[in-house]
């Protein structure tokens, strides 16, 4: 069975450690990333199964690189989980599209069973 390829988009580099070692021990492929300044290119490099970004990033930020995949006809399809600790903050900047919302800190199991809901 393949392993599905989740592309994480976090700044933080604890953070990130954190979810690629949580997402790997639940068998998954993942490919962590501090930045993006083209996503389209990088999810056509690395192929993924889903997005996980954080709202607040250096450059672009979360919201924007949610629209810009869910504007392509070639990634729209892509769930996008966005990850902040300031939920009313990315929320009140606008609709990104983005297919679901997990405010920081973040419970392991609510993570995992959220994208398991978009991969299975």
């Amino acid at each position: 069975m393949l392993q599905k390829k989740i592309l994480i988009i976090e700044d933080d580099n604890d953070i990130l450690d954190v979810l690629k070692t949580v997402l790997s021990y639940n068998h998954f492929t993942v490919k962590g990333l501090a930045r993006t300044d083209d996503i389209l290119k990088s999810i056509e490099k690395y192929k993924p199964d889903l997005i996980l970004t954080d709202y607040l990033l250096s450059g672009m930020n979360g919201g924007k690189i949610c629209q810009v995949i869910k504007s392509n006809k070639e990634t729209c399809h892509l769930p996008v989980i966005l990850i902040s600790a300031y939920q009313e903050l990315a929320i009140s900047l606008g609709n990104f599209g983005f297919d679901a919302f997990i405010r920081k800190p973040f419970d392991i199991n609510h993570l995992i069973t959220t994208i398991n809901k978009f991969l299975n």
